[in-house]
């Protein structure tokens, strides 16, 4: 194993999924494509695979997001899992100032389960709020 190379996250709404990756949290779109045809198809053990992908990173960073806009097979899937299911919970990420990131997010009516909190060792804030999915994203400050 050498890195982890992304997280893909199947949305429903690529503009507004955009909007809130791009927009809101500030990442960087890296790539932007439309996949079809036999690699796409057999790589995900279905046939007729029509699929959108956009690559973004952190500032001039490495992928860490992709975001995965089915036009066919069309994904009519429920909510993202609660954290307390099995597999994939939610995705964090790092930023500078949390208190002016949850403001800009407020602002822009996204729900958090809190306000920007301090844990019991002191050393970082941490909130959890969802992207237009409902996927769960957890922002943290380094203290």
């Amino acid at each position: 194993m050498k890195a982890v190379r992304h997280a893909g996250i199947v949305v429903s709404d690529l503009q507004k999924s955009l909007e809130f990756y791009r927009d809101l949290l500030g990442l960087k779109v890296k790539t932007r494509a439309v996949e079809s045809g036999n690699y796409i198809n057999q790589l995900n053990g279905k046939i007729a695979i029509l699929v959108t992908t956009v690559k973004m990173s952190a500032d001039d960073g490495p992928t860490l997001i992709e975001l995965l806009k089915f036009d066919w097979p069309e994904i009519k899937s429920e909510k993202a899992p609660g954290p307390f299911k099995i597999g994939p919970t939610h995705i964090a990420f790092t930023v500078d100032n949390l208190e002016k990131v949850y403001q800009k997010l407020l602002a822009n009516g996204v729900h958090f389960n809190c306000p920007p909190i301090i844990p019991p060792n002191g050393k970082a804030k941490a909130t959890f709020c969802k992207d237009p999915d409902g996927t769960l994203i957890e922002l943290v400050e380094e203290l």
